[in-house]
């Protein structure tokens, strides 16, 4: 055996080791949830009264009251939901020398993420270059958690209307703290989104046109497949199909919350995509589908998993070129 296939070999086994073990440790945290499923008669219900609903209508918004509280912005969230403590929106505010009239990139973390060690690494790289970044708090993560909850437990669970929900309260948020910054005098924007941020970052740049760059890191693209085959949601899908949940109800939501159903703003050469060669949960299949059906982005695999750092210096180094 050559050495290529030897390095290939346990890069492999590295990558589906590291994707097994944060499986194992999502699901386990799901299997504590099982009691947040909707009934097949809820899930018509939502399902039926959003099939009419336009994008434009779904992600609507008002632009609140913003607070600036020491590095961090804060709002009253747009989108009521059952925990207080998810009702405040917040961004970690990573300030370059201009203030707020600078350029600005929007992060937007991956589920269960809960430290930002590295995105302020990032931050200060950017703010060198002379643009200002923004950790969003997506919702029921970081400062969002609910007492009890694991961090980012609840954004993905059985209750599918109420996982519809966090998405549009994920990316109405992210419109108000853009027309926030326009207002304040930020020219343009680019956006980094990583997995579960990848999700909203795409359904983002459906509704905003104003990017220097969107760059997604192995972005939740096809919901059925993150539902119905992929490793980290096996229990989801045994506490749908224990209710009678069958596949394919997603598909009716799908105008409003698949990134496979609609197209970024920007131009597409400003759109890349960075997958893992090794990644079960969001496979370079799904993201090459999601490449074709976006004209001129740009697509890269790396050598990793859905879990690694590769795609993150891919990221970096597309996006110096940019700046």
């Amino acid at each position: 055996m050559s050495s290529l296939r030897i390095k290939t070999f346990f890069r492999m086994r590295m990558a589906a080791g590291a994707d097994a073990v944060m499986c194992t440790l999502i699901n386990s945290i799901q299997s504590r949830l099982q009691n947040q499923v909707c009934t097949p008669e809820e899930l018509d219900l939502y399902l039926s009264a959003c099939e009419s609903i336009s994008r434009d209508l779904f992600y609507q918004f008002q632009r609140p009251e913003f607070v600036r509280a020491g590095n961090y912005l804060e709002w009253l969230s747009p989108v009521k939901t059952a925990f207080p403590e998810n009702q405040k929106a917040r961004a970690r505010v990573f300030l370059c020398d201009q203030g707020f009239r600078a350029p600005t990139v929007i992060f937007l973390h991956a589920l269960m993420s809960a430290h930002d060690v590295g995105y302020s690494r990032i931050a200060a790289h950017l703010n060198r270059r002379g643009w200002n970044a923004l950790l969003m708090h997506l919702p029921y993560h970081y400062s969002r958690v609910p007492r009890g909850h694991f961090n980012g437990a609840l954004a993905l669970t059985s209750n599918l209307p109420h996982n519809a929900e966090t998405v549009r309260q994920a990316v109405t948020e992210v419109r108000q703290l853009m027309e926030y910054l326009r207002a304040n005098g930020c020219p343009e924007f680019g956006m980094i989104g990583t997995s579960y941020g990848g999700w909203v970052g795409a359904l983002v740049s459906f509704m905003e046109r104003e990017f220097r760059f969107v760059t997604l890191l192995q972005p939740i693209a096809d919901i059925e497949h993150a539902i119905w085959e992929s490793p980290a949601s096996s229990m989801i899908r045994k506490t749908l199909m224990a209710v009678g949940i069958e596949p394919g109800f997603s598909r009716r939501h799908a105008h409003l919350t698949s990134p496979l159903h609609g197209r970024p703003a920007c131009e597409g050469k400003r759109v890349l995509i960075i997958g893992g060669k090794y990644d079960t949960i969001a496979p370079a299949c799904v993201l090459e589908r999601l490449a074709q059906l976006w004209p001129q982005s740009r697509l890269v695999l790396v050598e990793q998993g859905h879990f690694g750092y590769a795609a993150m210096r891919e990221a970096l180094r597309g996006i110096d070129d940019l700046l």
